[in-house]
């Protein structure tokens, strides 16, 4: 006795599942519709990154602000 004794018939054509070549397909209409919101998506994410990269190239390297290092904010050689 083998181990494919065990099986049940196999009846053919196997067929994958998840072929979906016997279906009409998605609808052309909510395709377009899907495409254009992710194209405003992606648009609106774009300019959020943009805005973010233009605002850290702006910035000056030295804004004098106060260093958390020193405790109270006072830089440590200016004091006479």
């Amino acid at each position: 006795m083998s181990p494919d004794d065990d099986r049940p018939e196999r009846r053919w054509p196997v067929q994958a599942a998840n072929d979906n070549a016997g279906t009409a397909g998605p609808d052309p209409k909510a395709l377009r519709k899907v495409d254009a919101v992710a194209l405003t998506l992606a648009r609106i994410i774009g300019r959020r990154m943009a805005r973010e990269d233009f605002a850290k190239a702006t910035q000056a390297a030295n804004d004098n602000t106060p260093s958390a290092r020193n405790g109270d904010g006072e830089d440590a050689g200016d004091e006479q």
